[in-house]
């Protein structure tokens, strides 16, 4: 099994945070999104994954490769990089790891996480997973026969088809096929909405006989926007509630409460505070005479006199008397 995972995006309605970071690299509850993204793929892929293919742009830079080649490690798989410099669709992204692409192949855009126990049927060509959402317009979406297997593929409709919408995780058993397809559209320059489009390449391949399921999760976590971070990071500590680990045994407080489930990393500093629920603070942050909720602060973040509320504050911010909801980027200050 080989792991393909899309994220040369530059991640513009996530800046300012996005200026500093890679979006895939923002942490959800202490662990970047992708890091989360591999391991649980790995863990519901049935076998062994023997590579994780990332596709970069080159602006990401070589600690960002060396972190990426590090989460593949963790769960026992060769990384790989390959880059994708300009934005031309999700079939020119992935064909972008065309190297990775043979044997079965789990496809899943770094921008997305979920709880599932996904099952990668053998008696099928692909899996691809979907969730009913209120508006498909942004979204590539599919229509079913009556027993689960897709018979439409189409992107981003504008009149109402369907409301299950690709969620960005796919399943194909053979990946060589795919790459076969995706390459047809860009030798042909086939388009769509201006892009190569991978609902093209698997419309293709099911008009030759490929037959494709819809699969389910239970909890589709979007990671777009700020506002979005926040309600994920707050989803994930739901999950990770049971957990012993969540809060760092560094953890210096005084005359502070932490409401659990928080994420309280290494050498942070709490004095008559209260922290939680779901808060995710990173490395070396102090919070004084402050209360903090539903936010996420990365590191060495600074909150004096301050109510903070579904926030999302970069490296090494500083807040000062204010109560806010706020998207601050790394070494900005208020107050």
């Amino acid at each position: 099994m080989k792991i393909i995972v899309p994220m040369a995006g530059m991640g513009k309605r996530m800046r300012p945070h996005t200026h500093t970071t890679a979006k895939p690299l923002l942490p959800i509850a202490g662990k970047p999104i992708v890091q989360r993204l591999v391991e649980d793929l790995a863990a519901v892929a049935g076998e062994p994954v023997e590579e994780v293919a990332y596709v970069i742009h080159p602006s990401f830079g070589a600690a960002v490769e060396k972190d990426l080649l590090a989460i593949a490690a963790q769960v026992g798989a060769k990384g790989s990089i390959h880059y994708q410099e300009v934005a031309l669709g999700t079939a020119h992204a992935i064909l972008c790891a065309e190297k990775a692409l043979s044997g079965r192949v789990i496809v899943a855009f770094a921008d997305t996480l979920f709880r599932a126990q996904l099952k990668l049927d053998k008696d099928c060509d692909g899996v691809i997973w979907v969730n009913k959402v209120d508006d498909p317009r942004p979204f590539g979406v599919v229509k079913l026969d009556g027993s689960g297997i897709i018979t439409e593929f189409v992107e981003k409709p504008q009149e109402f088809v369907s409301d299950l919408a690709i969620i960005g995780i796919y399943y194909f058993a053979d990946g060589e096929r795919l790459r076969m397809e995706m390459q047809y559209l860009i030798d042909n320059d086939i388009k769509e909405k201006g892009e190569y489009q991978l609902t093209n390449a698997m419309e293709n391949m099911k008009r030759k006989g490929a037959r494709f399921k819809a699969g389910a999760v239970d909890v589709w976590m979007d990671c777009g926007n700020k506002n979005a971070m926040v309600d994920t990071n707050t989803k994930v500590l739901g999950f990770l509630k049971d957990s012993k680990d969540l809060v760092s045994a560094r953890l210096k407080s005084t005359n502070s409460v932490v409401i659990p489930p928080c994420f309280i990393g290494d050498d942070v500093t709490l004095v008559n505070s209260v922290v939680g629920p779901y808060v995710s603070i990173e490395k070396g942050s102090a919070v004084t005479n402050s209360v903090v909720r539903s936010s996420i602060l990365r590191g060495g973040v600074r909150v004096q006199d301050a109510v903070i509320d579904n926030s999302m504050l970069g490296e090494r911010a500083a807040v000062t008397g204010h109560a806010l909801d706020l998207s601050l980027s790394d070494d900005s200050t208020i107050g």
